[in-house]
């Protein structure tokens, strides 16, 4: 971890997470590749136990709010998505997504709504083709 980064783990506030495809590749613009990633959160937040507020799939990268998992940390969470994601995926490529992922903390209800609002607004992106959900699920 880079020097002087700090992580806020068991805030019991939700997370802004967006992560990206390797070199920002448009690897999820087939409908299949974002029906594979929609199926792999689906399976990892049951399992888990965490509760999905809104995400979006867009070609190059995913944005997604969620909560801590009772049971483990986030990162072991985010771990388990892009991993099975990118067994799925990756295919002869040498990685699918990109090792970092941007991470902040959501307090509060003001600052959630405005979070599912910019997850929403996402898809206008020209020539985005998304996959969103603004429901709470779990």
């Amino acid at each position: 971890m880079p020097s002087g980064l700090k992580r806020f783990q068991k805030a019991e506030s939700p997370h802004c997470i967006t992560f990206s495809c390797f070199h920002r590749l448009p690897l999820l613009e087939t409908p299949g590749a974002r029906e594979t990633v929609e199926a792999v959160l689906e399976a990892t937040r049951a399992r888990h136990q965490a509760r999905v507020y809104a995400y979006v799939l867009v070609p190059e990268h995913v944005h997604l709010l969620v909560n801590e998992p009772p049971r483990i940390v986030l990162a072991q969470f985010l771990k388990a998505v892009k991993q099975m994601a990118s067994r799925k995926l990756r295919g002869s490529r040498e990685k699918f997504w990109q090792d970092r992922n941007y991470d902040s903390n959501v307090r509060g209800e003001k600052a959630r709504s405005e979070v599912i609002r910019y997850i929403h607004r996402n898809p206008g992106v020209p020539g985005a083709r998304t996959l969103c959900v603004g429901v709470e699920s779990g």
